[in-house]
């Protein structure tokens, strides 16, 4: 939903965190309650589902989503994971009930919610929907997508109506997926902290439209292209129970092209990203269905482990994306977003993975070859081939990728003189750019990270010998950034600068993308 769409809604008469979507979740079978930033027990892979707003909009009603919910049952989606079925807006009668209760249209849905509800639960499903918290649980809500729609508010305004809600929430005792979109047209905050601490997922651009590449940084309306460049380097936000949120799919809505489209998929799955169809499902075409029902990619979106793929090359018209799997295996995408087609290349050391011996399972063709370490495609334009990398074993340590530059923390041509300063360089995935992180430090070849004592902003890290003081010891937070305890600074990319060879300095910390590092 726009928020040019939202203020035409809304006629000015609601400011602040507004509950103007009804959103109901379908789900086959109740996720695990297990422990998560929320504490709501849900979402330990990204969720999947459908929404209805790409498709109709406020033409929404009751028959549609029955056809809809009868589809994702049919197709194949639901039984690889798509559960939640999302009624955006325009399902509200403005007109409350005689106990002050919300309720729906009553010409969209005549028989009422809780018959929506009944309609599901008859089929095995579970339904969810918005007001009231404690209305939500005698609704049997499962999934509340909740919107900051005001002209104005801090970050911290945010964080404290949000965590409202989710506290709300949890007092029910329902296990309710809480996704909200921090950004409005004041001011786009999504991708500007980790949002795991009052939500399940969160939105990290601009409404996305049926397109590749709007030229738009992060401003309505967002294409494929230009949301990857923004979500594409908060991999360090991603964890089990928490997710960025890139916007709901365009597949199967027009635009694009299916070469786009598959790399729109490709790049969600990535991402791990919500995987939230959009289109008409009633209809939709075998190339479509084909694309969200790849298999290989929901696998790599639904790992358990939750992660992020951590981008280790952005040099304007390729990236490299690594994810690493519950099972040893690392997904890696290599993405061309130029007009014509180029190599696309890696290493099976620079995603972490050692050895002499790999096994490529492309997921779009599944054909398998072997390699000794190239991991290497000739891409389409706009094209994305994605690689299920497996064999060898996985490399100790772990790389550090800058956010800002996708090049990764690295010791200097191996050095272990005690004050080396560690600089960014390519990712290799060598033995000088393998960190070791536990019991506080961090340590690369028999070298520990070290802040001279009584450091100031803009001292420079080095390398020195463990000897176990507060000032080699760090804390690496969950927005990405790299905290010392004894400075109380954080490792920064001097001058946020980019090119290979850029020194690591101690700086204030904020939440800068030279200042966050994603761990693969």
């Amino acid at each position: 939903m726009t928020w040019e769409r939202f203020l035409r809604l809304a006629s000015g008469a609601r400011t602040g965190l507004v509950a103007a979507l009804l959103v109901v979740a379908v789900v086959l079978a109740s996720p695990p309650r297990l422990a998560v930033a929320v504490d709501n027990g849900v979402a330990r892979t990204p969720p999947m589902g459908w929404d209805d707003w790409n498709s109709v909009g406020c033409n929404v009603n009751e028959t549609l989503i029955q056809q809809e919910a009868n589809a994702i049952a049919a197709n194949g989606m639901a039984a690889l994971g798509y559960r939640y079925v999302v009624v955006d807006d325009c399902w509200f009668n403005p007109a409350r009930d005689a106990a002050g209760n919300l309720q729906g249209n009553p010409s969209r849905f005549p028989s009422g919610m809780k018959a929506l509800g009944d309609f599901l639960h008859g089929k095995g499903l579970m339904f969810g929907i918005y007001e009231v918290p404690t209305q939500f649980a005698a609704w049997g809500v499962d999934y509340l997508k909740y919107d900051w729609c005001s002209s104005s508010g801090t970050i911290s305004d945010q964080v404290a109506a949000f965590g409202r809600m989710r506290d709300a929430l949890a007092s029910t005792g329902r296990p309710i997926v809480l996704s909200i979109n921090p950004n409005s047209f004041h001011a786009i905050t999504g991708p500007s902290r980790n949002w795991g601490d009052v939500a399940n997922q969160w939105r990290t651009t601009e409404d996305i439209t049926t397109s590749w590449d709007t030229g738009h940084v992060n401003s309505f309306p967002m294409g494929v292209r230009n949301i990857v460049a923004v979500d594409s380097t908060l991999a360090a936000y991603a964890a089990p129970g928490r997710f960025n949120d890139p916007d709901m799919l365009e597949v199967g809505n027009g635009g694009m092209t299916d070469t786009e489209m598959r790399t729109h998929f490709s790049m969600w799955a990535m991402m791990a990203a919500p995987l939230i169809a959009g289109n008409d499902l009633r209809g939709a075409s075998a190339a479509t269905l084909a694309i969200l029902t790849n298999s290989g990619l929901v696998a790599v979106d639904q790992d358990a482990l939750g992660m992020q793929g951590v981008q280790i090359l952005d040099d304007g018209t390729r990236r490299v994306l690594a994810k690493r799997l519950a099972n040893g295996d690392v997904a890696v995408a290599l993405f061309n977003s130029g007009s014509s087609t180029t190599t696309v290349s890696t290493t099976a050391a620079a995603v972490g993975k050692a050895g002499s011996s790999f096994s490529l399972h492309d997921l779009w063709t599944n054909a398998v070859t072997t390699t000794g370490g190239t991991i290497s495609a000739g891409v389409a334009a706009h094209g994305t081939v994605v690689y299920r990398v497996s064999g060898g074993t996985t490399s100790s340590g772990s790389s550090f990728a800058s956010a800002a530059s996708s090049r990764c923390l690295d010791d200097p041509m191996s050095a272990t003189t005690n004050g080396t300063q560690p600089i960014i360089w390519d990712c290799s995935g060598a033995a000088n750019q393998r960190w070791a992180a536990g019991g506080g430090t961090i340590r690369v070849l028999g070298k520990c990270l070290d802040a001279p004592i009584g450091a100031n902003p803009g001292a420079k890290v080095q390398l020195w010998d463990c000897n176990g003081g507060s000032n080699q010891q760090w804390t690496i937070n969950t927005d990405g950034t790299v905290r010392g305890v004894a400075s109380g600074l954080c490792l920064d990319v001097t001058g946020n600068a980019t090119a290979n060879g850029t020194l690591i300095d101690l700086w204030t910390c904020g939440n800068a993308a030279n200042q966050r590092w994603a761990r693969l």
